[in-house]
């Protein structure tokens, strides 16, 4: 038990860390990436407003030196999408051809883009009116590109980096989350060993003074006679013994030292022979049990531990079915698990889940009556082994009419 609340411990701060971190990376880059993109648009907007030259004056310009940093071309386009190669200019950069040029303005002039992003370069569009000769006008469209290659390379070098940086800072704070979380919780490590070493002491201080009441109720029969207060003694010292031992149980699989025991076992057979004992049982009491087992379906676990959840499942439902009520025990494959299934009819019961009657001591009707037989630990016992198995267990009531219980292993 400690060792899984260690284990969630050091998963929640990593998920916790890792969230900061990706949304503060996020956010650093998405910035980035909008600023990068702003400082572009704004170069082409003063290019569109100058008519396809870059001024050398203005509030644009930080230094001296942004003009021939500045690598652009322009392509004029007509209405019938054809580039005007007269009026193409790719003087301010010398790794682009005209032809080229006018093949990214021609495709992206058909593909009706005006804004965005064509490889490393930003463009955006410019509508000007273009004069042949003195009675010759036509509406035309100029692409205006700018080169963001270093741009671009410096705003990937920045995400690498920041992303390379938070993994090495996420490995870091794992060592220490996986160090100092065996000093958060040890104040609770020794309160539950305390707790779990109580609960041993008290059960087998119990069960001495047990001893001696079922012995002197003994004696006393042979002696006087058996009579109703005598059968009373007995009755109290088997819920007792029964209870203690279940308190073991559940302290020794809180535990989880028993991996070694694992063995590859017949699941068919092993509920097959559990749930036989419990058709008289249940007849008795006027209710019926429907035992359906998938056949030859194995598992890898503890054996004796998963009779015991099987035997659990049935105690429990045949203790806490309605009068005349249905029982139906199922056992299937699912994929790679393996899946035990109890259903049994109740008077009444909300509608939904149910996991509350998987806590220690859980009564139902909150008076803790023992008419049953039960002591509120027997679908504890089952919890604890289906959690050891690494498995999972719910309980559910889809009709308000009956109950499933549902473990996976």
């Amino acid at each position: 038990m400690i060792k899984r609340l260690r284990r969630k411990f050091i998963a929640t701060a990593m998920i916790s860390v890792l969230a900061v971190l990706a949304i503060i990376i996020s956010l650093i880059n998405v910035v980035n990436y909008v600023n990068t993109t702003a400082d572009a648009d704004d170069i082409i907007s003063v290019i569109a407003d100058h008519e396809g030259k870059l001024p050398t004056t203005g509030d644009l310009f930080k230094s001296d030196e942004t003009l021939y940093r500045t690598r652009y071309f322009t392509v004029v386009i007509s209405e019938n999408g054809d580039a005007i190669s007269y009026l193409t200019n790719t003087s301010y950069i010398a790794s682009v051809t005209a032809e080229d040029a006018e093949g990214f303005a021609e495709y992206l002039y058909s593909k009706n883009k005006t804004a965005g992003y064509y490889g490393n370069y930003r463009f955006g569009v410019a509508y000007s009116t273009v004069t042949f000769g003195p009675d010759s006008n036509t509406e035309a469209e100029m692409y205006i590109f700018l080169d963001r290659t270093d741009e671009l390379d410096s705003f990937q070098s920045f995400l690498l980096a920041s992303v390379l940086i938070s993994v090495a800072g996420l490995i870091v704070v794992f060592v220490l989350v996986f160090f100092l979380s065996k000093l958060a919780v040890k104040p609770m490590a020794d309160s539950y060993e305390k707790q779990k070493r109580f609960i041993t002491d008290a059960s087998h201080e119990i069960k001495t003074p047990l001893t001696i009441i079922d012995a002197n109720t003994e004696v006393l029969e042979m002696t006087g006679g058996e009579n109703e207060w005598t059968e009373s003694i007995r009755n109290q010292v088997k819920r007792l013994t029964s209870m203690t031992e279940k308190l073991v149980f559940l302290s020794r699989m809180d535990e989880n030292s028993d991996k070694e025991q694992n063995t590859d076992f017949s699941l068919s057979d092993a509920v097959t022979e559990t749930a036989q004992p419990f058709k008289t049982p249940a007849t008795t009491k006027g209710k019926t049990l429907e035992v359906n087992v998938e056949e030859n379906v194995t598992f890898n676990g503890n054996e004796s531990e998963i009779r015991q959840l099987v035997s659990v499942l049935l105690d429990n439902a045949i203790k806490y079915s309605d009068e005349n009520g249905k029982i139906e025990l199922t056992l299937r494959s699912a994929g790679k698990y393996k899946e035990i299934t109890v259903k049994n009819t109740v008077a009444d019961i909300e509608i939904g889940k149910h996991d509350e009657l998987f806590e220690r001591f859980y009564r139902s009707d909150k008076s803790h009556n023992s008419e049953t037989g039960g002591h509120g630990i027997g679908l504890s016992i089952a919890l604890a082994v289906v959690e050891n198995h690494g498995g999972r267990i719910s309980a559910r009531s889809e009709d308000g009419k009956s109950l499933t219980i549902t473990a996976v292993l």
